[in-house]
């Protein structure tokens, strides 16, 4: 019961989320778009229905489960001492977000992880939909990851059901191509990830790209040097220099690339 209703939340946030950034992203949007939108779409959205439908075969809501086999049987660090709730919340989600920032600098360092985290990379503009767009090899790991880290803290399944959602929601926005004020990016990047500084991580030059690797919090880039906020924004342009043909860029192309000639 309880995989079921954290699996049908988090499919209503997620196409929830894209419906309502889309339509923020057509009446509020930061820039025109350089290339077809919807030709971007189609490719991001079937990988996205691609994604899912392998992933539920293989993993099948196996983060939930792990989540309710290690609070049923009280294993992991977290079930080593007592803790109120909201400590219990709180530690999983900070220690989630770090791992996850851990991950995504590695998909940035090692060769073999960035041949699958640059399909996600060579998107020519950015949106809300780049928020679906990774190959299924890098999902299909990061699962795995997940699942060790769920067990490893003892994390419960409500941990887990806001960790994800917030996951979510905070990649949809910070992927968006919305027009968003400047004195609320200001605020909101002392704790958090605003679409300015995501945009400087997916830009086309590599010191820029390197950067900026958070997902909900911006203070592990903060506080471990991998910040960077002095860039004209107007002037970032999206993508990988290698990948800058839309028709090469297609579902197939997609698929295939991290098996393709290794680039930067």
């Amino acid at each position: 019961m309880i995989q079921n209703d954290a699996s049908f939340i988090r499919f209503s946030l997620f196409w929830g989320g894209l419906l309502f950034f889309l339509v923020l992203e057509i009446l509020v949007a930061y820039r025109q778009s350089s290339v077809s939108k919807v030709k971007r779409w189609i490719n991001n959205i079937t990988l996205t229905v691609f994604n899912s439908l392998i992933l539920q075969v293989v993993f099948a809501g196996a983060i939930v489960r792990t989540a309710m086999y290690v609070t049923t049987y009280q294993l992991g660090v977290l079930n080593m001492v007592a803790l109120p709730e909201w400590v219990r919340l709180f530690v999983t989600g900070a220690f989630m977000d770090f791992m996850l920032y851990v991950w995504h600098l590695l998909n940035h360092e090692i060769p073999l992880l960035w041949r699958f985290h640059r399909v996600h990379h060579s998107d020519l503009n950015m949106d809300v939909s780049t928020a679906t767009r990774f190959h299924i090899g890098e999902l299909a790991m990061s699962a795995i990851i997940k699942i060790s880290l769920v067990f490893f803290l003892g994390a419960n399944p409500l941990g887990v059901l806001i960790f994800e959602s917030a996951l979510v929601f905070c990649a949809q926005f910070h992927h968006s191509s919305l027009e968003v004020p400047g004195w609320f990016e200001t605020l909101f990047w002392i704790l958090f990830v605003p679409p300015s500084m995501h945009r400087i991580h997916h830009s086309v030059i590599i010191k820029e790209r390197d950067t900026n690797y958070g997902t909900i919090f911006s203070t592990w880039d903060r506080w471990l040097g991998t910040l960077l906020t002095d860039v004209d924004q107007s002037r970032i342009r999206i993508g990988i220099g290698a990948y800058q043909k839309p028709d090469k860029l297609n579902f197939h192309h997609l698929l295939a690339m991290p098996f393709t000639m290794p680039v930067k």
